[in-house]
């Protein structure tokens, strides 16, 4: 996870100025529109913001998709067509903006952050997905191309579900919800790396399990950070009093409350228990230090009565009763070898090595 900082070109200028703060992208902006109701469905790309004006005046459900943000004018058309504050654009550029849902008297504005888990690279993919709901009408802003919403797209295009029948609220709620859904994914694949990391722990600790765990942490923490302040973004929605969100969404904004809080539960318990595995190898570490000190402390107790016979008949007396004895030199040696062999054996019945 890197830590971002704002673009120095947003320092200074006054709210509501259009910066890109963000990756730098070259390609073209791509913008798709479905049309659709009960009866009639209608899915295309467009070229131009233009072409989409013609379909809200229609009260079928109209939802125009933006797959990049790095073109001001792209933004700048979308305000001045469909209405937007150039403070909801101002926040849709920077994206490093928190979850949050704010209410407006004729929109609502949704920021979320969509994760992906590239499994080749082992790491998490983050975007930030901006909505505005208005009536008959759902904008969604994209940072690059490829998202969560096929399965949306696909149950629009087969009228599988409530989507046809249903105003963009509920068109809004399902993409959330796909967001959300993928938040369970990638905590599949995080648990299986911790499955793995706790196997490596047991059998054999190595410097580059702690590097894993240290990673696999900042990964947990990036997933926290895009769904505890959902948790008040959708509790905000559910409680509120806006006119575009109907009662019959807010029975399925309860049940994506309670995903959200399933994702966090299940964040918090990983992160405690990626904790104990850190805990797991210090104390796995410090065990073997004190293998390897125990053995040495053996070795060196050992040595010591045997350092203190070769020091004493090292000293350099002329009259030493031993020295002119013909057996003294086997004879020292064998009390030596004696010693060792009775210490070694009385730290063996103590299970000390």
């Amino acid at each position: 996870m890197k830590f971002s900082r704002k673009h120095p070109m947003k320092f200074g200028l006054p709210p509501g100025a259009l910066v890109h703060v963000g990756e730098r992208r070259s390609e073209h902006v791509h913008l798709t529109l479905i049309d659709f109701d009960r009866e009639n469905l209608e899915i295309k790309k467009i070229d131009s913001l233009d072409a989409a004006v013609p379909f809200l005046k229609t009260p079928s459900v109209s939802w125009v998709n933006i797959d990049g943000l790095h073109d001001i004018n792209v933004l700048e058309t979308a305000g001045k067509l469909f209405g937007i504050h150039p403070l909801i654009l101002e926040d849709t550029l920077n994206t490093h903006q928190r979850p949050k849902i704010e209410e407006f008297d004729n929109l609502l504005y949704c920021v979320l952050k969509m994760l992906d888990y590239d499994e080749e690279k082992e790491e998490i993919i983050n975007e930030q997905v901006s909505m505005v709901l208005e009536e008959n009408l759902l904008i969604s802003f994209q940072e690059r191309p490829g998202d969560v919403f096929e399965p949306i797209r696909e149950r629009i295009k087969s009228s599988l579900g409530r989507i046809r029948r249903s105003g963009p609220d509920f068109l809004m709620y399902s993409l959330m919800d796909s967001v959300v859904d993928k938040y369970f994914n990638i905590l599949e694949h995080l648990s299986d790396k911790m499955e793995k990391l706790e196997d490596s722990l047991l059998t054999d600790p190595q410097q580059t399990v702690v590097n894993e765990i240290y990673r696999l942490k900042r990964q947990l923490l990036e997933v926290r950070h895009a769904v505890w302040p959902l948790r008040e973004a959708v509790t905000k929605l559910r409680h509120g009093s806006s006119i575009l969100v109907k009662e019959e969404t807010l029975t399925y904004l309860n049940d994506l409350y309670d995903h959200i809080i399933q994702v966090i539960d299940s964040v918090e318990t990983y992160r405690e228990m990626v904790a104990g595995m850190l805990d797991l190898y210090l104390s796995s570490v410090s065990n073997k230090m004190n293998e390897v000190m125990r053995i040495l402390t053996v070795i060196a107790t050992i040595f010591i009565p045997l350092t203190f016979i070769a020091g004493v008949y090292g000293m350099n007396f002329r009259y030493m009763p031993e020295l002119d004895w013909k057996w003294a030199y086997p004879f020292i040696w064998l009390i030596m070898i004696g010693i060792g062999l009775v210490m070694a054996g009385w730290f063996k019945k103590k299970k000390w090595f």
